[in-house]
């Protein structure tokens, strides 16, 4: 139902027009109808009556899903009440899915070489056929053309690390179904692509910075570990992609694995600590308190941005799986069935940048609140903490090839397990929209109310 507000009638006039006394009995029994509907009918929730409302000019529709390079029916773009909006869906437990997967490594071309694991000759493929359930609700399969309806017109930047580009790549993946993007990219750098799905005027685009901030590899030679020495500016920010974000509508941070590397920190342009550099003189400060500091600044860089009016999003660390050795001292993960909750905790390094993030990502989205910005946890962490099983270990490369990672215990198969993320952000669109009918009409309720 909308109110029509009657700007012509001033507070406190009574009886002039019989047309707005009407009025202003009408909205009275709207009132009373909007509070007492869910009272007495408690299974209409009045979220979900203000959500089909602002959608009326579809019709509701399920949740639709198509095989492998099936045809995707248009009807599945109506956006239906999100069933999940009172439920936490990044807790639960995964479930067979038979239909899955969405797509395959033959149908989609977007999978990058290092996570397309059928192609390399795993030989198992169940990895694919399981489905995140969080307890107390279901959560919907990816629907692509519900997506493109909710993002039309708007953009997306995936800022981070190589997992964030994997979730990127998913996501291509999962659209291929209704529509592939075109490259707009504005450098052959493959470290920063732009696509565009012109049909729905949404741009993607993906911005290389594994620390998030300022740095530099320091030292050719690899370092104590011969894996590389990196410099970090922990409280400058990185304009490779702060520069460049401040028009988009949406950004996801992902960041966390480089800081397992050893790395020198500066602060206010002078040396302060390092993690593990076996620098003389230099103290060791830890891992954490670099992830610390760099998230500190990432957060400040987006608050900063004088323009920016989106949504940021915050990936929580997805752990590693690596067991009988490190990554670099032939550790592997050979497993074939996630874990179920109760056969793992969430411990030690995946425990401690965990709630690393979530201290900081709390201080920010308080900062964030008061400049009218929306702060956003995509919370992965525990569904990825049972999913031993989805990663390419071996299965990235051919195996007479030399590469530095030779068993992936980091990224993701795809079609796989990080598919869901795109699930969850799919759902969490649906709920913002969910998030902006309620306050328009709360808001046109407290207008109503002061006439």
């Amino acid at each position: 139902m909308k109110y029509q507000a009657n700007d012509q009638l001033p507070y406190g006039m009574k009886g002039q027009n019989n047309k707005s006394t009407k009025f202003v009995l009408i909205a009275v029994m709207s009132l009373v109808l909007f509070t007492t509907v869910p009272f007495y009918y408690p299974s209409v929730t009045y979220s979900s009556f203000i959500f089909t409302s602002f959608n009326s000019d579809h019709e509701p529709s399920p949740h639709t899903s198509s095989g492998p390079g099936e045809e995707y029916d248009p009807a599945a773009t109506a956006i239906p009440t999100s069933s999940t909006h009172k439920c936490d869906i990044f807790s639960g437990e995964w479930v067979p899915n038979p239909d899955a997967p969405y797509y395959t490594n033959k149908t989609c071309w977007a999978i990058h070489e290092h996570q397309n694991c059928m192609k390399y000759g795993r030989p198992d493929s169940e990895f694919m056929k399981w489905k995140w359930k969080p307890d107390g609700c279901d959560l919907p399969v990816f629907n692509p053309a519900q997506f493109l309806e909710l993002v039309r017109d708007k953009s997306l930047a995936f800022v981070g690390d190589s997992v964030g580009r994997n979730q990127m790549q998913s996501l291509i993946c999962l659209l291929s179904r209704v529509e592939y993007p075109i490259d707009v990219s504005y450098t052959k750098d493959e470290r920063f692509k732009r696509w565009k799905y012109t049909t729905y005027n949404f741009t993607m685009a993906t911005f290389w910075t594994p620390h998030l901030v300022k740095g530099r590899d320091s030292d050719p030679n690899g370092g104590p570990t011969n894996t590389g020495l990196f410099s970090l500016y922990l409280d400058e920010f990185d304009d490779n992609w702060s520069t460049q974000v401040e028009d988009f509508d949406y950004i996801l941070l992902s960041a966390g694995h480089w800081f397992y590397r050893p790395a020198v920190f500066y602060e206010r342009s002078r040396l302060v600590g390092c993690h593990y550099c076996l620098l003389p003189n230099v103290t060791d400060l830890g891992m954490y308190y670099g992830y610390r500091r760099a998230l500190r600044t990432t957060f400040r860089a987006i608050t900063s941005l004088k323009n920016y009016k989106g949504i940021t999003y915050l990936r929580t660390f997805a752990p590693s799986h690596f067991e009988n050795g490190l990554w670099n001292e032939g550790g592997n993960c050979v497993r074939t069935r996630p874990f179920r909750s109760n056969e793992t905790v969430l411990e030690g390094p995946n425990m401690e940048f965990y709630m690393t993030q979530v201290e900081e990502f709390r201080a920010a989205e308080r900062v964030a609140r008061k400049r009218g910005l929306k702060f956003r946890l995509l919370d992965t962490t525990q569904a990825m903490l049972l999913r031993p099983d989805g990663h390419p270990s071996r299965y990235g490369h051919w195996a007479h090839e030399n590469v530095t990672l030779y068993n992936d215990c980091v990224h993701w198969c795809l079609p796989g397990p990080i598919d869901t993320w795109n699930d969850f952000l799919l759902e969490m669109l649906k709920t913002e929209r969910l998030r902006s009918a309620e306050e328009r009409l709360h808001s046109k309720d407290r207008k109503l109310l002061v006439r």
